[in-house]
């Protein structure tokens, strides 16, 4: 186990738990690649500071439940490797929280995307 660590080193290995993620979980490529896409058309569609901060909260979310879930179902992996209905339980769960932050992002973008998107469209 580590000692505490300060500073930069602290900022590192937090920086290397997101590489890890990005690099290894399939859910969080998604993730990313969706924020640089809302992202994106924040920009184009020059979405306002309050409302772009709504964005930025689903945004945050998503991803923090993301981390979250990839440190639960790898730390049930290590004290559990074999199927077990705790460990089931434990990562369907940390899955669940997911799926809630997910569906909060898709009504914030709806919620700031419908009327930019339809008049972007013509309608």
């Amino acid at each position: 186990m580590r000692h505490r660590l300060g500073g930069l080193s602290a900022f590192t290995v937090a920086w290397q738990g997101i590489i890890y993620a990005v690099k290894h979980e399939r859910h969080m490529k998604f993730h990313v690649f969706a924020t640089g896409a809302v992202l994106g058309l924040s920009w184009l569609f020059h979405i306002p500071g309050d409302r772009l901060m709504f964005v930025l909260l689903a945004i945050t979310l998503v991803l923090s439940a993301e981390l979250f879930n990839t440190a639960i179902e790898k730390t049930v992996d290590l004290a559990m490797p074999t199927e077990h209905p705790l460990a089931k339980i434990a990562k369907d769960t940390a899955a669940g929280a997911v799926l809630v932050t997910a569906v909060f992002a898709i009504i914030v973008f709806i919620y700031v995307f419908a009327f930019p998107l339809k008049e972007w469209l013509g309608f």
